[in-house]
């Protein structure tokens, strides 16, 4: 499995070592990373909004402006990122109570010793294949994580794509080629400028599938047997 980690952490020699060690985890555990440092919050919150979801994230605590405790508060209360899967990693064991205010998956000490961090990653792994896919939405300066199961359709809009959710529509700035990377196998390209949730189809049509809000979402030319087909592998 492809894991995003970042490691945030004030000193240089500190997050070579942990970034080092996380390396050498995804190549035992046979994983693959896409790790990313930052020298302080404000870098990794400033960097967040152009890039994917991080999905296990190595905070150290003391650090200058915004520390790590107020990190996890932001990304916790503020951007509600429940999913995250949150390691302190300090040589202060002062902030242990704050950690479990933010839902820390555990507490490190520095010198971090390779096995008990081998040890939370495996951890994160195993909550993050309970939890329920997301997709990351930002827009108007804001961002979300909707459920995959609460999507009905995407469709693509120029430079746009148009997420059609159970809770609303959510438009974002990206292509759906990018997006689609993101789904999961429910999710089926059935025209150009479509990609629609299987789990929701009730009816497929020659030019359109029906949803079971009632719903139509069209499809491309001689696509209706190949949405068939896909809706009896998976269901």
């Amino acid at each position: 499995m492809d894991y995003s980690v970042a490691i945030v952490d004030d000193v240089l020699q500190d997050r070579e070592y942990i970034a080092g060690l996380v390396y050498l985890w995804a190549q035992e555990k046979g994983h693959t990373v896409t790790l990313k440092t930052f020298p302080s919050s404000e870098a990794f919150l400033f960097a967040r909004e152009e890039s994917k979801k991080t999905e296990m994230l190595l905070l150290d605590i003391e650090m200058g402006a915004m520390n790590g405790v107020e990190l996890a508060k932001e990304l916790r209360q503020v951007q509600k990122d429940t999913m995250l899967q949150l390691v302190f990693i300090t040589g202060f064991p002062d902030f242990i109570a704050e950690g479990y205010e933010v839902d820390a998956l555990h507490y490190l000490i520095k010198p971090v010793v390779p096995a008990k961090l081998f040890s939370v990653l495996d951890k994160a792994v195993t909550n993050l294949a309970k939890v329920e896919k997301h997709l990351r939405v930002t827009y108007d300066r804001r961002m979300d994580f909707i459920p995959l199961s609460k999507i009905y359709y995407i469709e693509a809009q120029r430079q746009y794509v148009l997420i059609h959710a159970e809770d609303g529509e959510y438009r974002m700035k990206t292509s759906l080629a990018e997006t689609k990377g993101a789904l999961d196998e429910y999710f089926f390209q059935c025209q150009r400028s479509f990609l629609v949730n299987l789990r929701y189809v009730a009816q497929v049509k020659n030019n359109c599938v029906i949803l079971k809000n009632g719903i139509e979402v069209p499809i491309g030319r001689g696509m209706a047997e190949k949405v068939g087909k896909e809706i009896i592998k998976l269901f």
